[in-house]
Order: C-alpha cells, then sequence, then structure tokens
C-alpha cells in the first residue's frame, strides 16, 4: 500500500492509496492567517471496516505537512492528479 498526496491548492492535497482517492490531507489556518497544524482525513462514504492502516477513529492533529506524511508511511507529494477517485473498498 502507497499513499500519495496530489496538491489541490496552498494548503490542501487529495490523499491517495495505491492511486485511489480516499481522502485528503489539509492545513488548518487559524483566523490571523497562521497556521494551526494539519490533519488528514478520510472521505465520509468509508465506513470504519473500510479503513486503511493508521486510520483507527480521530487522528492527532500534525505539526507539519511532513510529520503527517511521515505517519502515512512515507507518503509522497506527486505532480499531477491521479486518475480514479473514491473507489476504496468497493
Amino acid at each position: 500500500m502507497t499513499y500519495t498526496l496530489h496538491q489541490l491548492a496552498v494548503g490542501s492535497y487529495d490523499l491517495a492509496l495505491d492511486g485511489i482517492i480516499i481522502g485528503s490531507v489539509v492545513q488548518d489556518i487559524a483566523p490571523g492567517g497562521s497556521s494551526r497544524g494539519w490533519r488528514a482525513e478520510l472521505l465520509d462514504e468509508l465506513t470504519p471496516d473500510q479503513w486503511p492502516i493508521p486510520f483507527r477513529g480521530i487522528e492527532p492533529p500534525f505539526r507539519t505537512l511532513e510529520a503527517a506524511m511521515a505517519w502515512l508511511d512515507g507518503a509522497a507529494i506527486v505532480e499531477g492528479h491521479s486518475q480514479q477517485s473514491h473507489g476504496f473498498g468497493h
């Protein structure tokens, strides 16, 4: 299983597992514009029995994008966008 991130905008990435979009990694921004950290989240349509490792309930916030990438087993940022989406577990 390989995680990759596909940038949508500054501070926002699609999260793909083996080329299939399963969630996102986004930066939390305070009202004043400062970063509050990052979070990885799965698509709402995935049920707990479909959650891939390391997702197991409410996930911790990450101080940096690099920390989130490390938690996702060394996920890499790739150029371009995945061709498949929302097909995990079907």
